[in-house]
């Protein structure tokens, strides 16, 4: 294909699809066919994902605003009518996220028997019990906040009360976290069934308990989100970045960036609070009388119905590993690949703590991104060298939200006596890579294991991921490479065989494109097929593009944002995309090409998304084992087959589930990859 045709390029916006991706989110909340507290479980994510939205994105459009407009016209830079368009979206997904409360999950509690009540349908029993409990344990715990402007102040994602007195203009606010009783409190009741209430509405029903005297004017609940640091790399390059961040200089990290406020409170009190928070009346979010759904995760249940959860999964053996759990030998053999949450996390761990044991073993190199706070693995990273391995750590300390964790952990590794490395400036690494040297007949022979999930045996339980070992010479030798990287010891690697960003990964995909499109120009039938998270590069997306007025047939499985347009006439009609959202997260990164007979197969931890590619250090193996090979391929079609959790996308951004033919199987492809490996023999 000639590399100057011309076509108008067409993209969705990243922040406004990523909100049509939370949308997903909400529709699992609103799916009757999922147990109920799954569905709370739902609306407890889609708030929690959308207070990491306003930390992290709508922070950094807030600060781009004080840009100077000739350093954002290059970079097309539109943070007013960004935001704009995105706090329209998120009001009308908060209105149908209250539809689905109030609608639809209160009541079927109350079917239940789980009669969840706000603070005017308290009748006397409630009122008489509540005082006194308050009294007993909450008082004492409670913070009061009297100047939002004070160091401290009111914290990030907590919930308060606002208190507005009548005699004075004067607002003080109350903390609503008292951990050792929790959000929900069951209150005895002489009626039938389990009364629960909001830890904030015994509260608010209490306060003239605490300012005896006064008359309290109104009550409202607010919560504020404030930014998190910026990682501008993740967006931009080279001179921009350091232009950007001068302008941004005198920026105080954690100011906050929006205010969720209770619906009714008066003008008065919100301009009050939004002038000592120095918000403005974009950043004033009105929500219900209740905030932080997140605490929905532990929602108590005090009937124990099991029709209320998912049936059990519990995670399967890998029929090679429980057969002989001689991990060297295993995979001396042949590549080996495990899926989670379906299989055994406790496989990984096992391999190291082997590792740790075996007086053959001389060295463990691990890369760790996300650290558990304690886990398995680290204790078996502790044990080797206890053991006298040499055992080198890279940690990423630019890990957003895990940073302390993370250099915590770090620490602990250099007490022992391991060697530790740490970030590298403007450049995180997000490989989840594992190579182990062994003394065999004389030589150091190497075993890996090259992933697209942390080393986290919390997340393993509910992220959908893939990981291979391997003792394959021409892909351990490239991870060499990769850890004198990480080492410090060389700048770039020498690579063969794995395709590691920033050095190799976009040319390496581009190349595996254009082959596709060449293959398709010669009458071939070529295919590309990709499972990923995300899709932000624009550069990656036009080769799609191309590929697809070429005649290549291209399908994607994007779970969360896709800035690709797909069935744009002359542009990507040869392009379809879903997406899942279900029972578990889908992570994993997968990426094959064919054409005429001839396959391959990349899985690794990178998406298609400018950082991913440019800005961190990502790792990607080919697949070379047939059956490691056939096995990911037939996990891969059985999703692309969903037509149960499966949303098709199309030009207006609309998230519409796949219909079912009427002759044609349910296929819930979460359900089918565990029943495909349930069956492995």
């Amino acid at each position: 294909m000639k590399r100057d045709v011309h076509f108008k390029k067409v993209y969705n916006d990243r922040d406004l699809d990523w909100l049509t991706f939370n949308a997903r989110v909400l529709q699992e909340a609103a799916d009757p066919t999922n147990p109920l507290y799954e569905r709370l479980k739902f609306l407890a994510i889609f708030s929690s994902n959308l207070d990491e939205f306003f930390r992290v994105r709508v922070s950094k459009l807030r600060q781009l605003k004080k840009v100077d407009k000739a350093i954002r016209r290059p970079l097309a830079l539109k943070p007013n009518k960004n935001l704009k368009s995105i706090l329209a979206e998120v009001d009308r997904q908060q209105e149908l996220f209250g539809q689905i409360f109030r609608k639809q999950l209160l009541p079927e509690l109350s079917k239940k028997g789980i009669y969840l009540l706000e603070l005017d349908a308290f009748d006397k029993e409630h009122r008489n019990y509540l005082e006194r409990f308050f009294v007993d344990h909450i008082q004492s715990h409670l913070q009061l906040v009297t100047s939002l402007k004070a160091s401290g102040g009111i914290k990030d994602g907590y919930i308060y009360i606002c208190v507005e007195f009548k005699e004075s203009e004067e607002l003080v606010f109350l903390s609503v976290s008292v951990p050792e009783i929790g959000r929900f409190i069951e209150v005895p009741h002489p009626s039938e069934g389990h009364h629960l209430v909001f830890l904030e509405d015994i509260i608010k029903l209490n306060v003239p308990l605490l300012f005896p005297g006064e008359s309290i004017a109104s009550l409202f609940t607010v919560k504020v989100s404030r930014d998190a640091e910026l990682y501008l790399e993740d967006d931009y390059q080279g001179a921009w970045i350091t232009q950007i961040y001068q302008a941004l200089e005198q920026r105080q990290e954690g100011q906050p960036t929006r205010l969720l406020y209770e619906g009714g409170m008066p003008n008065r009190v919100r301009k009050s609070v939004a002038k000592q928070l120095g918000l403005g009346k974009a950043d004033m979010v009105k929500g219900g009388s209740h905030h932080n759904f997140s605490d929905f995760m532990e929602f108590p249940d005090p009937i124990r119905d099991p029709s209320f959860l998912y049936s059990p999964m519990p995670p399967l053996e890998h029929k090679d590993f429980k057969a002989n759990p001689n991990f060297f030998k295993l995979i001396r053999e042949k590549d080996r690949v495990l899926h989670f949450p379906y299989q055994k996390f406790g496989y990984i761990e096992d391999f190291i703590q082997q590792a740790a044991m075996d007086p053959k073993v001389s060295t463990i190199r691990i890369s760790l991104y996300r650290i558990a706070k304690d886990s398995a693995l680290t204790q078996a990273l502790l044990k080797a060298i206890d053991q006298g391995k040499d055992v080198s750590v890279f940690v990423e300390t630019k890990a957003r939200f895990d940073e302390r964790n993370n250099l915590d952990w770090g620490k602990i590794f250099e007490e022992r006596g391991g060697t530790v490395h740490y970030s590298f400036p403007n450049v995180k690494v997000h490989s989840k890579i594992l190579l182990i040297g062994r003394l065999e007949h004389g030589t150091i022979r190497n075993y890996a294991y090259i992933g697209t999930g942390n080393f986290n045996a919390k997340t393993a339980k509910i992220y959908c991921d893939h990981g291979i070992f391997t003792a394959d010479v021409s892909i351990t030798k490239d991870l060499e490479q990769v850890f004198l990287v990480l080492q410090r010891k060389v700048l770039v690697p020498r690579l063969n065989n794995l395709l590691v960003s920033p050095y190799n990964s976009r040319l390496g995909f581009e190349h595996l494109i254009q082959y596709e499109i060449e293959q398709a120009q010669l009458g071939q039938e070529a295919t590309i097929t990709i499972k990923m998270n995300s899709l932000e590069d624009k550069g990656m997306i036009d080769w799609l593009y191309r590929a697809s007025q070429a005649g290549v047939k291209i399908k994607l499985l994007v779970r969360g944002f896709c800035c690709l347009v797909p069935g744009v006439k002359g542009l990507s009609e040869r392009i379809e995309v879903i997406s899942i959202v279900d029972r578990f997260l889908e992570h994993g990164r997968i990426y094959l090409f064919e054409h005429g007979g001839d396959q391959k197969m990349y899985l690794g931890s990178a998406d298609w998304m400018k950082r991913n590619l440019d800005h961190r250090i990502e790792v990607l193996a080919p697949v070379f084992d047939k059956e490691v090979f056939e096995e990911l391929k037939e996990i891969l079609m059985l999703q692309m087959s969903d037509n149960v959790k499966a949303r098709k996308r199309k030009q207006n951004a609309e998230n519409l589930y796949v219909k079912q033919r009427k002759d044609e199987k349910g296929i819930r492809s979460q359900y089918e990859i565990y029943q495909y490996l349930k069956k492995q023999k």
